[in-house]
Formats: C-alpha cells, structure tokens, sequence
C-alpha cells in the first residue's frame, strides 16, 4: 500500500491506496511539536484499527504546510516503515508546466491540489481549498499551472473579530439560519459565512475573465461543506482530492 501524508496547519489528513483504491484515511490534529516516533505511534495505532499494519505500507509521500514537521515524516518513514518517504517540493516531477513567477514559493498542498485537478478535468479548472487560509488554484486550458489567489481563512478570520471586538462573543462555525441574524450569534455567522460565499464567487468570475472562459470548480479541505453550498460558482466538493494528487505525484516520481 501506498502512505499519503498532507499535513495543514490545522489538521493531518492521510490514507493508505492499493493501486487507485483509497483503502482508508484518517485526520487528526496537526501538533507542530510533534516527533517521529509520536507520529509512528499515531499511525500505527490507526493502521491497526482497520487491521493493518506498517509491513503493508510499501511507500509513501508526504506534502507539509508546516516545514517543521516534514523531517519528523520522514524520519519516522525510514524508522519504522524501512523506506525513504518522498517530500513534495522543488524538484517533484508534476507532469506540467508551472508559470508562476517563482515555483519554490508555491505552497506543496496547493501544488498537489493543481495536479490532481489537471489530471481530473484538463482544464481550465480551479481548486478552492478551505483551510487555515482559502486559496484558489488555477489550470489553464493548455493545462498548466498559472497561479492562483489566497485568502484568509474563516476560522482566523471568526478568531480575529472576537480578539479585536471586546463585547463580541466566540462562535462555533455553523450553516447560518437566514442572512437578517436576530441575535449577535446569528449575525457574526450569517456575515461570516455569506461574506466568504460572496467573496469567493466574486475570486472565481474574475478569474474567469483573466481566463477567458468559466473553469471547472472543485472545493475541498475542511471548511468546504460550511460554505459551498451558499455559493454560486462551486461545482462540487471533493474532501479527498488532496490525497488523490499525492497519489499521482508518487507515481510519477517513483
């Protein structure tokens, strides 16, 4: 089986592939402080809830957000599953063109997320991945990667607004009830939640007109379902996508 490993500011999501297959995935807390042998620890008592163990993972390949944490991945590879785990990074063979002014400062998720796009629909499409920070990724019709847009995301965005407003309240992400909100609970999540909506529509029909026509839209990371259904320009949600170019990135640089 094959490891894939994306690891976000926020949250670790990985799974094991037979061939195509995604076999199983898991999520859990990204902990910057994390070591190789916790991380072993945590994958192998996850790989024996579904009655695998380490001797059925015969590769891997981890994208990491956080760059302290790709040396622990990679050190736990060679300690306990007996191989070298691929980084993603510069140098990862992709399979297309990458038209960004410098490649090395395009985040690994994002790049995983244009190959997995690229390879799902040609192009032009666009990936929206909702995380510690929104961003958008582009394909172009020729099929190369040209870019994208980032944003803040909602979380920082609902822990700066109760940091800096003194009598405004904490509140739990959730789908809002209607736009008037009749409480302060209400409110925050209606401007919240509609406001990204609408930002992220308005993101996407400018993009368009940069690329001269409408782009296949996927969303996915964490967020998506709270948002992508009050918008207009999503086509679908795919909470695995990330996973999926991780798997077509170990294949093409085995």
């Amino acid at each position: 089986m094959l490891l894939v490993v994306d690891v976000g500011n926020t949250q670790t999501h990985f799974g094991a592939f037979q061939d195509e297959e995604l076999l199983e995935h898991w999520r859990f807390a990204t902990v910057r402080q994390s070591t190789a042998d916790q991380l072993g620890a945590a994958l192998r008592n996850l790989l024996a809830l579904r009655g695998y163990s380490f001797e059925d993972l015969h590769a891997s390949i981890v994208s990491s957000t956080v760059p302290q944490l790709e040396p622990e991945w990679t050190a736990m590879s060679e300690r306990y599953l007996g191989h070298r785990m691929l980084a993603v990074g510069p140098g990862t063979k992709t399979g297309m063109a990458i038209r960004y002014d410098n490649p090395r400062e395009i985040g690994a998720d994002r790049l995983v997320n244009a190959v997995a796009i690229r390879e799902r629909f040609g192009g032009p499409a666009v990936c929206v991945d909702f995380g510690t920070a929104t961003t958008f990724d582009v394909v172009s019709r020729d099929r190369e990667y040209v870019g994208g847009a980032l944003m803040t995301g909602i979380e920082i965005s609902l822990e700066a607004l109760s940091e800096r407003g003194a009598r405004l309240p904490k509140v739990d992400l959730a789908p809002p009830r209607s736009v008037i909100g009749k409480n302060t609970i209400d409110a925050i999540r209606s401007g919240v939640v509609f406001g990204y909506a609408g930002a992220i529509d308005a993101i996407l029909r400018r993009l368009y007109a940069e690329l001269g026509q409408r782009a296949d839209v996927i969303a996915t990371g964490g967020l998506s379902g709270l948002v992508v259904p009050f918008t207009e320009e999503i086509d679908e949600i795919d909470d695995l996508l990330t996973l999926t170019g991780l798997r077509l990135l170990y294949e093409r640089n085995r």
